[in-house]
């Protein structure tokens, strides 16, 4: 049975660690404020700009609208880019990712597959078990905008056209809410809106949508496109380091809480355990003095 000093030293140490958790807690609390308004805000942005690029193919009614970053070519060399964090203590946000990602490459051990990554987890992992990685991105989310992942976007874009490889994916964490962000693999690139992703729009699909009224562009629609296509990837990879942002900041605020009620429980075992111990430790001195007495009657 421990001693009555190494359950008030054990107890101690708990309440410690307590104070540590609660006030990771509290911090991650702030921060998932202040990453939840940024991914709110950008969501409607992104999803407004893929549609204008949807709304632009489908309103082609000569089929000669282009861009390099929407042709799809057969897969044979892919690249993935791993979204994990720095740190850990966020219950499963890096190792969900990671799972994600191994299985993708296990699923798809036949294409040519090279890792990318952004956070130091994911790239400690991979390295450890001897994954190659082409590039890590190391320090993005301490100097986090809009102008750094399209500095990323615009290394993807480049590496795509260069025919370097075919097709772009991401694996994150999709924001929903602070105990819940659903694992995502995403395709980059070559850039897919809805409408793109469907069949070639003909006149009778142009004919089938009246509420699609044209306009006209300056200065032209190609020239449109071709603004707007790179700008859509920019924008679609910082969606995704804000979602991971976001989801790394409420996996640990929950880690943190529930760490936080378990220390509270196992502080009550422990008080509880001082208390028999130390009523027993009284009861043997006690009949230890009224042995005593009788022994000397």
């Amino acid at each position: 049975m421990a001693s009555l000093r190494d359950i008030r030293k054990r107890i101690r140490s708990v309440k410690n660690t307590r104070q540590i958790t609660k006030a990771m807690k509290m911090v991650s609390a702030a921060k998932l404020r202040k990453a939840q308004d940024a991914i709110l805000a950008a969501r409607p942005y992104a999803q407004t700009l893929e549609q204008i690029i949807s709304e632009l193919a489908v309103r082609s009614a000569d089929q000669e609208l282009a861009h390099p970053l929407l042709a799809s070519r057969p897969i044979r060399r892919v690249e993935l880019l791993l979204l994990t964090s720095d740190r850990g203590l966020a219950g499963g946000f890096n190792s969900n990712v990671i799972r994600r990602a191994s299985r993708y490459l296990y699923e798809n051990s036949n294409l040519q597959v090279r890792v990318s990554t952004v956070g130091r987890k994911g790239n400690d992992f991979f390295r450890n078990r001897g994954q190659s990685i082409r590039k890590d991105f190391a320090g993005l989310y301490a100097t986090l905008n809009y102008r750094s992942a399209a500095n990323v976007a615009e290394e993807l874009a480049a590496a795509f056209l260069n025919d370097e490889v075919d097709a772009v994916y991401v694996v994150y964490n999709e924001f929903v809410s602070a105990i819940t962000q659903n694992v995502v693999v995403s395709q980059l690139l070559p850039l897919q809106p809805a409408a793109v992703k469907a069949a070639t729009p003909t006149a009778e699909t142009v004919a089938a949508a009246p509420a699609l009224v044209d306009f006209k562009y300056e200065p032209s629609r190609q020239a449109v496109l071709d603004r707007l296509v790179p700008q859509a990837v920019n924008i679609k990879l910082y969606r995704a380091l804000l979602e991971s942002v976001a989801s790394e900041q409420g996996a640990r605020m929950s880690a943190m809480e529930n760490a936080t009620n378990n220390a509270t429980d196992m502080i009550s075992s422990y008080t509880l355990l001082y208390n028999r111990t130390r009523q027993a430790v009284i009861t043997k001195e006690l009949m230890e003095i009224v042995s005593g007495a009788e022994a000397l009657k």
